[in-house]
């Protein structure tokens, strides 16, 4: 097993109101983690917005997850 884990997750602005319309796929990575004996070390990300129809702000989320 790994001692550590990186993994990356896009965040995108829900088409109607405000905030994520994926925090639902963030929490489920991290419980995927959780399960396998890892626990979330550093989180970072970046933000870009998006140009074009329908396009919104974006969110790159880094996650790095440490074997306990």
């Amino acid at each position: 097993m790994k001692p550590y884990v990186v993994l990356q997750v896009v965040l995108k602005e829900k088409l109607i109101g405000t905030g994520s319309g994926n925090l639902t796929e963030l929490e489920n990575i991290i419980n995927t983690q959780a399960a396998k004996g890892y626990r979330l070390h550093t989180i970072t990300t970046a933000s870009s917005g998006s140009k074009g129809m329908l396009g919104g702000d974006r969110i790159q989320a880094t996650l790095v997850f440490e074997k306990l």
